[in-house]
């Protein structure tokens, strides 16, 4: 059996990291990530990303074309130091259009911190609803620019 106080600092660390990706607040949100970790949309072909500052460069190729983020946590479970999200984002784009999907995430933590992160979702669902100008962004980034 996991410790409890372990798990609701675990829990409260990812719930940190979500609020500041929400917020844009990239110096809060690399905070949370431990010096080694991976960051992976696991339905994609795409590498991810590893350590804090690539993390940030892999999430700022969308967030620099969206002007507001909206996260709804639907569930949130800690034991020890996994921690499962099951939340729905809202991506509103500069140009107007919305997005939004559901997604399950996985997070590991150690030393406090996390080192795996894990998201799944469906990519056609998602990605569909992208305007074209994004997807012209997307495709000229690639996975290996943020794994080194």
């Amino acid at each position: 059996m996991s410790d409890p106080d372990l798990s609701a600092r675990n829990k409260a660390t990812v719930e940190n990291m979500w609020k500041a990706l929400s917020d844009f607040d990239f110096e809060t949100l690399k905070s949370c990530l431990h010096p080694e970790v991976h960051y992976e949309d696991v339905p994609t072909e795409d590498p991810g990303a590893i350590g804090p500052e690539n993390v940030v460069a892999r999430l700022s190729v969308a967030w620099d074309h969206i002007d507001k983020q909206i996260q709804t946590t639907h569930r949130i479970a800690a034991d020890g130091d996994v921690v499962f999200l099951d939340h729905t984002e809202q991506w509103i784009f500069k140009t107007g259009e919305t997005v939004g999907h559901r997604f399950a995430s996985m997070h590991e933590l150690k030393d406090g911190k996390i080192i795996k992160w894990s998201d799944f979702w469906d990519v056609n669902n998602f990605v569909g609803q992208f305007p074209p100008s994004f997807l012209e962004v997307m495709a000229k980034n690639q996975g290996a620019d943020f794994t080194s």
